[in-house]
């Protein structure tokens, strides 16, 4: 992928930025940073890009993003309220990290370099201390980030995005060229996409998108259309408002072999298994589904 290249800038004073999202067009883009970006959502649902995965998140989400990751969230329509926090790597020091007692804070922001869906009893306490975090200001906003990020290294309930041969390079041109695809998937995934279509969307020929696409996305583009329609069919199973048969047309297949097949490939899981399974899980313990029912691009096509 050739994302944008993001300058996350600080107030006067600070070290590292707080701030908090009240709409969707947020660097609504593909991009990265340098910076580590951990992120609370305290309302808002959608879509989810990092790396290679592609996911839903919604209300109550904690995500950990490493540095010059590509990400991007897709917001669905309704009210949004985002906690945003942006640190460097060496924010403490240049040898703060290779201090003994760190050994478990160094390992997380490795970890993070594939973005980390955070869970459990973690995910709750980071919320709080993300809109504290907000209000702080002096040495007790460096010990709530500190608090933090160990409460992230000592939780067992992280779990990747992206896939363990995910590379981004960070040079390179397209990005504008990607957007422009993402975007015109994103509206149109419900009906048939022919390949000339997107192609022109893309100003390439075809023959030339194949290859540019899963050049930048380590999958073909018939591939990411199945993740986006089954991503979109896991947040209908969630609202359960529509029959299974009603999911399965309205997010863009044109059978229900083809859905039921398609969605158990993605997600491990079919529809109506994904759908107990998140309502079980929310009603006990207030968090999505096992990792292994998330829908996760992490293998190519």
């Amino acid at each position: 992928m050739r994302p944008q290249l993001l300058k996350v800038s600080s107030q006067p004073g600070h070290s590292f930025s707080v701030r908090r999202d009240l709409a969707p067009d947020i660097n609504n883009k593909w991009h990265f940073h340098a910076e580590v970006e951990l992120l609370h959502f305290r309302q808002g649902r959608g879509t989810q890009f990092v790396g290679d995965s592609i996911s839903r998140f919604r209300s109550g989400d904690v995500v950990l993003v490493g540095a010059n990751l590509p990400h991007y969230w897709r917001f669905d329509e309704g009210p949004v309220d985002v906690f945003v926090v942006h640190f460097t790597e060496n924010c403490w020091g240049g040898s703060f990290l290779d201090l003994p007692e760190n050994v478990r804070l160094k390992a997380l922001i490795d970890k993070a370099r594939r973005g980390l869906q955070v869970d459990g009893e973690a995910k709750r306490k980071i919320a709080r201390l993300l809109e504290c975090l907000l209000d702080s200001e002096g040495m007790p906003r460096m010990i709530l980030l500190m608090e933090a990020m160990h409460v992230l290294a000592e939780s067992d309930q992280l779990y990747p995005l992206a896939s363990m041969g995910f590379r981004h390079s960070l040079a390179g041109t397209g990005h504008e060229r990607v957007n422009c695809i993402y975007d015109y998937s994103l509206r149109h995934f419900r009906r048939a996409i022919q390949l000339e279509e997107i192609a022109a969307v893309a100003n390439i020929s075809p023959n030339s998108f194949c290859r540019f696409f899963k050049s930048r996305t380590r999958k073909t583009y018939s591939r990411f259309l199945l993740e986006l329609r089954v991503g979109h069919a896991c947040k209908l199973l969630i609202e359960n408002n529509l029959s299974i048969k009603q999911i399965c047309f309205e997010s863009g297949f044109n059978n229900f072999t083809g859905f039921y097949k398609y969605f158990k490939l993605i997600t491990g899981q079919s529809p109506l298994g994904y759908q107990k399974l998140f309502t079980h899980e929310t009603n006990t313990l207030g968090s999505y589904p096992a990792d292994n029912t998330r829908l996760s691009a992490r293998t190519n096509a």
